[in-house]
């Protein structure tokens, strides 16, 4: 009898066990540090609610947010409550945890699923983590979510991305989606360079020609702001009092005294004719008043320009010509140091101080340096004098569009695989230095003029930064294989509601797959989709109406497709400033079967089915033997047609 009995037992041992098969760890961006998994699953339905557990402003914050983004995101319409949680629900709550630290949080998935954090901050990035697990389309279980208990921290305490916004304008929508995208996947720090300038030897070495730009409203200095595109003050003020909300510190930049051609344009008498006129002469005191009513425009009052609380003066590349230039360097840069922790700021600068050697201290307390280049600023040498580093190294991170040097595309390979924020180009720190604050990666528009858009922009960087947010927060610890994190990570959205390199999922390169189609395009309508991103084949039959100059077919909010563009009445595009054509008129009365074709080099026009001409990157000469490239690309807006004459049928947009 016992034998019988040991024998069903240990059936049922097996039955059991096999039965409650423990669950992987979910894949999200960046990697869970720790996950115990359970069997079964929880299921988001309409019937769930978002409990808070503790009734404060902190928590609800975080719950509105949420449930804001379940709605973008799924549909989802869940209420935001206090009281006690049923099966189905969500629970927030804030709570002691030592090992979590300020970011960290606990979620644990049973029949419900409680998030909990020791701050806010902890909590919001659990809801991050929550939103991916139930956009799981690589295993086609949206919506259901792996039993099991996640704890999880990062390693580095800033994870960032740098844009350069001073010699391309960067519209304040792509920084606020930016601000949601990094927010996805737990980056918490953006830079925004606000002035810089070309280079002259692309303008035929004429400074006055050179393309220079400061990117904010002035009311000390009318006028200095950009004509092609700026910032107001409230606008800015706005953007990053909402960036704060999800968790991002925006570190406004204005890059001196190198760099400065915007500012020379403005009030010549500030530039030096020994060092450049993209210098500041350092030796002349207007240079000083100018930038103390400029800076104090920013920072001064209740309820400052620059909002968060850190603000970079730059101090990037200025000449070191002999040891007098350097002194006046140094003396410079502390001297803002100072002035900016004047208005109770913490002051960023970049790397300079091996660069410019010499006896005139510099104050480090409380300065955040970007560690970008080991000539300009020697690693070791900087910790020694007591500045945080934050590892942004060129020869890893820099992505300079279209330039031919520096990154076009990142290796995100050989991120993922050997990089950290402790290896500062070649030199290698203990991991989680104390005086590594974290890890960042930039994108420099050095070429004004050179065609580059925001779509091409983020077709960049985007894939960069869930690498670099994987590796600021996981550091060495990541597990999942590199070309598994590829494949995956494009499954995952970008941020709730945001798709802005409009692609489809599941990914596909190897042929055409319908994204949308509709019968006849008509007039003046909204349609579902803003966007298709690129390798896109946009194609439709036209019997062609008289069209007046500047008649849309299609736009976006950052793109216009026309059937006659407002110059030559041209089939064309326009985006970022730049209208491109097609050398192609629509014509009255004539019947043909249009398509075009792009990709992240070039745009192509089909007439009937033979190329009628291919828009494709070029050289574009600035100067004697000075030339760059010039990028005709576009991400085809789909959003909105426009009031056009001609009969448009058989619309049909696809994508590899």
């Amino acid at each position: 009898m016992k034998k019988i009995l040991s024998v069903l037992a240990l059936t049922s041992l097996l039955f059991t066990g096999h039965a409650a098969e423990k669950n992987k760890k979910p894949f999200v961006i960046p990697e869970l540090k720790e996950w115990k998994g359970a069997s079964g699953n929880f299921d988001l339905t309409s019937n769930s609610k978002i409990i808070l557990a503790n009734d404060n402003d902190e928590t609800g914050k975080v719950g509105e947010l949420l449930s804001e983004d379940l709605k973008k995101m799924f549909g989802l319409d869940l209420q935001v409550k206090t009281g006690k949680p049923d099966a189905g629900d969500i629970v927030l709550s804030i709570k002691p945890d030592k090992q979590l630290g300020n970011e960290g949080y606990e979620i644990n998935i049973g029949k419900t699923v409680n998030l909990s954090a020791p701050t806010a901050t902890g909590l919001y990035w659990a809801t991050r983590s929550l939103l991916q697990m139930a956009d799981n389309r690589f295993d086609n279980t949206a919506f259901s979510i792996p039993q099991g208990v996640v704890r999880d921290w990062p390693d580095y305490a800033l994870r960032g991305f740098l844009v350069d916004a001073g010699r391309k304008y960067i519209p304040l929508d792509f920084l606020e989606d930016y601000v949601d995208i990094m927010s996805y996947y737990k980056m918490n720090f953006l830079q925004v360079h606000l002035n810089d300038n070309g280079f002259p030897k692309f303008f035929d070495n004429n400074w006055d020609d050179t393309y220079a730009a400061f990117r904010l409203e002035s009311d000390a200095f009318p006028g200095l702001a950009a004509e092609d595109g700026h910032y107001t003050k409230d606008e800015f003020k706005n953007f990053q009092k909402r960036a704060a909300t999800r968790n991002v510190e925006i570190m406004p930049e204005i890059d001196i005294p190198a760099h400065v051609l915007a500012f020379v344009h403005y009030k010549p008498e500030l530039g030096s004719e020994e060092y450049g006129h993209d210098h500041f002469d350092l030796f002349k005191p207007e240079v000083y008043e100018f930038v103390d009513t400029l800076l104090a425009e920013y920072l001064s009052g209740e309820d400052p320009v620059f909002v968060g609380p850190r603000v970079s003066i730059g101090t990037d590349e200025y000449s070191n010509k002999d040891s007098l230039v350097s002194e006046k360097f140094r003396y410079f840069t502390d001297r803002y140091i100072k002035y900016v922790k004047s208005f109770g700021k913490k002051p960023g600068v970049w790397g300079a101080l091996t660069h410019a050697k010499g006896e005139t201290p510099v104050e480090s307390e409380d300065v955040l340096m970007n560690a970008w280049y080991n000539g300009y600023a020697e690693p070791h040498d900087m910790m020694e004098q007591g500045f945080q580093l934050v590892s942004i190294p060129d020869g890893y991170v820099y992505i300079v569009p279209a330039a031919g040097y520096y990154y076009d595309y990142l290796n995100t390979k050989g991120l993922y695989d050997s990089w950290t924020p402790a290896n500062i180009n070649g030199i290698q720190f203990e991991e989680r230095h104390p005086q590594i604050e974290g890890g960042m990666f930039a994108v420099w528009n050095d070429h004004p003029g050179n065609g580059i858009s925001t779509g091409d922009i983020h077709h960049r960087t985007y894939p960069a930064l869930q690498t670099i947010a994987a590796k600021t927060w996981s550091g060495p610890s990541v597990t999942v294989p590199f070309d598994e994190f590829e494949v995956k990570r494009q499954y995952l959205s970008e941020a709730p509601a945001i798709n802005r390199m409009g692609r489809q999922v599941p990914p596909d390169t190897t042929s055409f797959r319908q994204f949308w189609s509709i019968g006849e395009l008509n007039p003046k309508s909204e349609y579902p989709y803003e966007r298709v991103g690129y390798d896109y084949r946009v194609e439709f039959d036209i019997l062609g109406a008289e069209e007046i100059p500047g008649a849309e077919l299609l736009r976006s909010d950052d793109a216009i497709f026309y059937l006659s563009d407002p110059i030559n009445g041209m089939v064309g595009f326009s985006r970022d400033g730049y209208l491109n054509t097609f050398d192609y008129k629509v014509k009255k009365g004539e019947k043909h079967h249009l398509a075009i074709e792009g990709d992240n080099t070039s745009t192509r026009l089909y007439v009937d089915g033979k190329l009628h001409k291919e828009l494709a990157t070029k050289k574009k000469y600035g100067g004697e033997n000075a030339f760059t490239k010039y990028v005709p690309t576009l991400v085809f807006p789909l959003h909105k047609s426009g009031d056009f004459k001609s009969k448009v049928t058989g619309f049909k947009a696809s994508q590899k």
